[in-house]
């Protein structure tokens, strides 16, 4: 495949992207790699760091940056959320509850899918709302796998504990109760992007009478089932 396109600079870029994606590299390397001008090759490289397209190890080598994994969990959410609806409506079937799919969103978490219960009480949360990541079992899930910073940056307002959140890591799912809203319970599970990340909680919630205060106890398997399918889905699709 001819790979200029007769635009030089954007050429040079993407034969030093492709120069990093067998592993970390020196300039030196690069430049004998790609057989661009160092000076060339250096300057694009700074350009591209500073879009966070290009970023470097710890002992200062050029590796591709984190944009690429945002980007990548950008494309995996279409497919996630265009795959959610049919799971998440089976899930509300099963379980006679509402259900739900959160992803982060900054310091908060959003709904991007949603399937509610069709009559009675229930806890509906439409699509686009936003909520706090300090209570809710969804919010326990999103925060139980972050890096150790963001953690304890969470758990200083959060309704939750740091013991909290190594339940959820060995069970595999959280359960609240009244956490995020008084009488309200519900249960979440992670779904795991092809990069080995919890990219988005799949949930069920209503009414704590009908959902008790320990509602894993009813629901856990259901909604682990449901976010395993999510997950297999991304791994599936993925490329």
């Amino acid at each position: 495949m001819d790979n200029h396109s007769g635009v030089g600079v954007i050429d040079k870029a993407a034969a030093l992207l492709a120069a990093l994606e067998e592993g970390p590299a020196t300039l030196g390397q690069i430049v004998t790699t790609t057989h661009l001008a160092r000076p060339t090759a250096h300057r694009l490289l700074l350009a591209l760091e500073h879009h966070r397209l290009v970023g470097r190890d710890t002992t200062g080598a050029f590796i591709l940056g984190p944009r690429f994994a945002q980007l990548a969990a950008a494309v995996g959410e279409d497919r996630l959320v265009s795959a959610a609806q049919p799971v998440l409506t089976v899930l509300r079937d099963r379980t006679g509850e509402s259900s739900q799919l959160y992803r982060p969103h900054g310091d908060q978490r959003i709904c991007i899918a949603s399937a509610d219960r069709a009559m009675g009480l229930r806890d509906s949360i439409p699509v686009g709302t936003t909520m706090t990541m300090s209570a809710g079992s969804a919010a326990q899930v999103l925060t139980a796998w972050e890096e150790t910073e963001r953690i304890h940056r969470t758990l200083a307002s959060a309704r939750y504990t740091a013991r909290d959140l190594s339940v959820v890591r060995e069970r595999g799912y959280a359960e609240s109760s009244g956490e995020r809203e008084p009488g309200v319970s519900s249960v979440s599970a992670p779904v795991w992007g092809t990069a080995g990340t919890v990219i988005a909680a799949v949930s069920i919630s209503g009414p704590a009478e009908r959902m008790t205060a320990h509602p894993g106890t009813m629901h856990s398997t259901a909604v682990v089932e449901a976010a395993q399918q999510l997950s297999e889905v991304l791994r599936r699709t993925a490329g």
